[in-house]
């Protein structure tokens, strides 16, 4: 009995100092990087309201009110009603989860994609880097969103297509970021002594340079969660993203902009402000972390 109560004391001490030390990293980044504090705050907020959706949302969106189309905001209806009369409150709640699906589907994809081809580019070296960086160089020759509607139209509109899509057009950058890193990693003492005790390629690539180059990659995937999401509706936008009568910030800003944007503009104001307090978040937050990690910008 003593012994257990010496155990639970020692894990009871150590989960007190795990709570203090993130409490002190924390305050330190609220300290020093309180826009990206805020904006993590603010995601993080934003993200909770997507998930609790089907129990925040006042009326179904899908659900069409004739009588009460295009009414105008109110006590009934908080950000008004679209054409058919289905809330834009409701709808923005639902298609914030749809943008925050796939911005981070997307930038998931691309960077567990990417982080393998780029660290076994730059690991293997020789014809494999060689036939990898050029077919690299040929997506980059694309601006990304060509590329993704590109994609999008071979592949056919489809949530999970235009996930696909945008992943496309950032593993590239993946693959070069990791494959950058994975050059210098390769050079360090602890893998040459891993290759003279005879440790296979792949043991190295998975459990020594991997997890050794996923500070830099974890930064610009962050930065870019904004940029995909952004891509998303640009696509929804152009009818190249999810497809109606879904809810999606981009063909919601797409349908209140056809001949109703004087007369119902809330329509495309309400998920616009939706989708800019998205990327401004991601944004900010992106900033702060490639701030906080590149040791050469710690003590500006």
């Amino acid at each position: 009995m003593i012994q257990t109560g010496v155990a639970r004391g020692t894990l009871a001490d150590a989960e007190r100092g795990t709570l203090y030390r993130v409490r002190r990293r924390v305050t330190f980044f609220a300290r020093h990087y309180p826009l990206g504090f805020a904006g993590g705050v603010l995601l993080m907020m934003m993200i909770t309201v997507a998930i609790l959706a089907p129990l925040i949302a006042p009326y179904d969106p899908l659900g069409q009110d004739i009588p009460n189309k295009l009414a105008a905001p109110s006590s009934q209806f908080w950000f008004g009603a679209d054409n058919f009369g289905r809330d834009v409150l409701s709808r923005v709640l639902y298609g914030a989860r749809i943008s925050l699906y796939v911005g981070f589907a997307s930038v998931g994809l691309a960077t567990v994609v990417g982080m393998l081809i780029g660290v076994a580019s730059g690991y293997l070296g020789g014809v494999v880097d060689l036939v990898i960086q050029r077919v690299v160089d040929m997506l980059l020759g694309f601006p990304g969103l060509i590329l993704a509607m590109v994609m999008v139209v071979a592949i056919g509109a489809s949530l999970n297509n235009v996930v696909f899509a945008i992943a496309v057009v950032f593993a590239p950058r993946v693959v070069r970021l990791a494959r950058s890193s994975a050059l210098s990693i390769k050079e360090e003492p602890y893998v040459l002594a891993a290759l003279s005790i005879g440790a296979s390629h792949i043991r190295i690539m998975l459990r020594h340079i991997l997890p050794n180059a996923l500070a830099p990659v974890f930064v610009l995937a962050t930065g870019y969660l904004g940029t995909a999401i952004v891509v998303e509706a640009s696509l929804s936008y152009l009818g190249l993203g999810v497809p109606p009568p879904h809810a999606s910030c981009g063909n919601m800003i797409f349908a209140g902009s056809r001949g109703t944007l004087e007369a119902a503009p809330w329509l495309s104001v309400f998920p616009g402000l939706a989708l800019a307090f998205v990327v401004f978040s991601f944004s900010f937050l992106g900033d702060a972390l490639r701030d906080a990690f590149d040791p050469r910008l710690r003590g500006t």
